[in-house]
């Protein structure tokens, strides 16, 4: 989700939910200590529970960027040994540490010291030849074993020699079952499911016996399907009646952003999937993908794109 689930995404997400976990884009460990941290790894104090997911594969490095999101304030520290792109493959993490479990284990254990949050991994069940069987196990025995908390698997291989990152999306096999048995075998570690998922009711049901379910691009292109995360998860209204309420209340922190110099693209970029089955959705991607990026671009562009979709459906009504 590199490059999507920027600060602004995940403050747009957070209106639509109060309880999910928001997962930060992936920054590589020494763009945390030598980037602009302001910009990698600031956040609202609204976007909590946040946490941030973290790339690199030297522990030392990954313990101190640990401690430097920890002095932030997210809500945990996430390490990604899933991502197959060819720039990850080059800097040695992602998924390609998948057939180095005992540096990861490290790399945790590391983490673990340096910091007192929660310390996950998301992970493959395995990449290229690998055995998933094997794969799997041997890395989670690995982290378990130094300290993890918790493992989000993306229920398929990664392939990193033939496949692109957005065919790694698609064409591996699902295998929902191979991390269900993983589960089995260990009961009392908290397993989420990643990979293929694109509603809630999907992802209960095939994550059923399991611990949680993270979505990706789903509730990117989607974001309405985590209104149904408190009633249904937590047993508590969703935050707002509608997608039209949650855009007036998301109003104050676009305002706030473009009073302090940013564009209204900046934000709008994320939304670009609400409203999908609703007359007027078109031209409300229409006019946010050409309006919005004009310079000086404000609020009335966006209440004018909303108003599309609110007189269509008031007619359909």
């Amino acid at each position: 989700m590199m490059d999507w689930t920027d600060r602004h995404c995940r403050a747009f997400h957070r209106t639509f939910s109060r309880h999910a976990l928001l997962y930060t884009e992936m920054v590589t460990a020494p763009a945390v200590i030598h980037g602009d941290r302001a910009r990698l790894l600031g956040f609202s104090d609204a976007e909590h529970p946040v946490a941030v997911q973290l790339g690199g594969s030297d522990p030392a490095l990954l313990a101190q960027a640990a401690r430097i999101c920890a002095d932030f304030g997210y809500d945990e520290i996430n390490l990604n040994v899933g991502c197959p792109s060819d720039r990850v493959q080059g800097g040695n993490f992602g998924a390609c540490l998948m057939r180095e479990p005992l540096l990861v284990a490290e790399c945790v254990a590391a983490m673990k010291g340096a910091v007192a949050l929660p310390v996950t991994v998301k992970c493959r069940i395995g990449v290229d030849d690998q055995d998933p069987e094997e794969a799997l196990d041997t890395l989670a025995d690995a982290v378990l074993a130094a300290g993890c908390d918790g493992l989000i698997v993306h229920a398929r291989k990664a392939w990193l020699n033939g496949l692109s990152p957005r065919e790694n999306r698609d064409i591996p096999p699902l295998d929902y079952d191979r991390v269900r048995r993983l589960k089995a075998r260990l009961p009392h570690v908290p397993v989420a499911l990643n990979g293929g998922l694109e509603s809630l009711a999907q992802g209960l049901a095939e994550a059923e016996g399991l611990d949680g379910i993270m979505f990706g691009r789903a509730a990117y292109h989607t974001p309405e399907l985590l209104a149904e995360v408190d009633p249904t998860l937590h047993g508590v209204p969703a935050p707002h009646e509608d997608t039209f309420a949650v855009i007036e209340a998301f109003e104050p922190y676009i305002a706030r952003h473009l009073e302090a110099g940013g564009r209204l693209s900046d934000i709008t970029r994320h939304m670009l999937g609400l409203f999908g089955g609703k007359k007027g959705a078109r031209i409300f991607r229409r006019r946010l993908s050409t309006e919005a990026i004009i310079p000086g671009a404000g609020l009335e562009v966006l209440r004018g794109a909303v108003d599309e979709v609110r007189r269509r459906d008031l007619q359909a009504a």
